[in-house]
């Protein structure tokens, strides 16, 4: 559209449509920061706005328009955390930035909690130089500090300088290990023929009734599995399988939903099919940034608006213990 301004001499002349200096409706600002977060590249965007609007966007527009959203997210990131999360899950994801002229690895530390309703939040996205001691001191530090309570179980994979840390900042949680990642370090001492029979061997463990009977079924597979002549196996079932049974002191409705770390590595999945898209990143703040609006993206949608477990029975285990 054309717009004839007239020149006056004395009184300065703006429409009360279009802003001053305003190329574009708001409207097509925002859905060109949609489409970016939702996972279209750059390149693309440029491409539909041509189709669209017959003019092609940069990718400095492109970067302009997404600061203003970022203020949002920062925003989001920081918001106080109201109520208690008995469950927690932890757990990082590697991305690729440009440093120095090298492609250098940063990690981004998520946490997702369960209400006391029964809902998932995202308590926590922030970047971690790597996922390290220092790292999740800082990541624990602040997800205390913006209010973090009531926790009674942390799920994680075994990141050593993740679980030194909880002892510090949750003295009373219990942690559980994810079973899946537990399960491959086993397979890690196991001849590729065998890790199915192994396999069915581990499972049968959490297939039990109750932690006693969990721990009785490990101890007579350690002794098969030394039979089977895989000594480094055994050992390894023998040193962990404890920490993989501590889902045992919660509602048995639990059980399935804590034993495994998948509600954030499903997350996670849909950060990297996002992530893959722009490749490595300029700085450590944009791969953080990108990631913290992709989870704030599904955590409004029937992922963070659907009951994920029912918390009465819960209650009912607390007076029993």
């Amino acid at each position: 559209m054309t717009l004839t301004v007239p020149k006056l001499r004395n009184l300065p002349f703006e429409t009360a449509i279009i802003e001053r200096y305003r190329r574009r409706e708001s409207s097509v600002e925002e859905a060109l920061m949609e489409m970016y977060l939702a996972g279209v590249s750059v390149r693309r965007v440029e491409d539909i706005a041509q189709a669209l609007w017959g003019t092609r966007v940069s990718a400095s527009t492109v970067s302009d328009l997404n600061q203003r959203i970022y203020k949002q997210i920062e925003e989001w990131r920081q918001q106080p955390l109201v109520g208690e999360f008995p469950y927690v899950f932890l757990d990082g994801i590697w991305l690729k930035r440009s440093w120095g002229g090298e492609v250098k690895n940063v990690s981004v530390l998520v946490a997702i909690g369960v209400a006391q309703s029964g809902y998932r939040q995202i308590l926590a996205v922030s970047e971690g130089a790597k996922e390290d001691k220092a790292s999740w001191t800082e990541f624990l530090r602040g997800l205390k500090e913006r209010g973090l309570k009531g926790v009674e179980l942390f799920v994680s994979d075994k990141c050593l300088g993740l679980v030194e840390n909880l002892g510090d900042f949750y003295p009373e949680a219990k942690w559980q290990r994810c079973v899946v990642h537990f399960y491959r370090n086993v397979w890690t001492a196991v001849p590729k023929g065998k890790v199915r029979e192994v396999a069915a061997m581990l499972k049968a463990i959490h297939a039990q009734e109750d932690a006693q009977a969990a721990k009785e079924k490990a101890r007579q597979i350690v002794i098969k599995l030394r039979e089977m002549r895989l000594a480094k196996a055994a050992e390894i079932v023998e040193n962990g399988i404890d920490e993989t049974l501590s889902d045992y002191s919660m509602p048995p409705e639990h059980w399935r939903c804590l034993r495994t770390n998948h509600p954030l590595e499903r997350l996670m999945r849909e950060v990297r099919r996002r992530t893959q898209v722009v490749g490595a990143f300029p700085d450590g703040k944009s791969a953080l940034m990108l990631v913290a609006a992709r989870l704030r993206h599904v955590a409004a949608t029937k992922w963070g608006t659907k009951r994920y477990l029912p918390m009465n029975r819960l209650a009912e285990v607390r007076v029993i213990a």
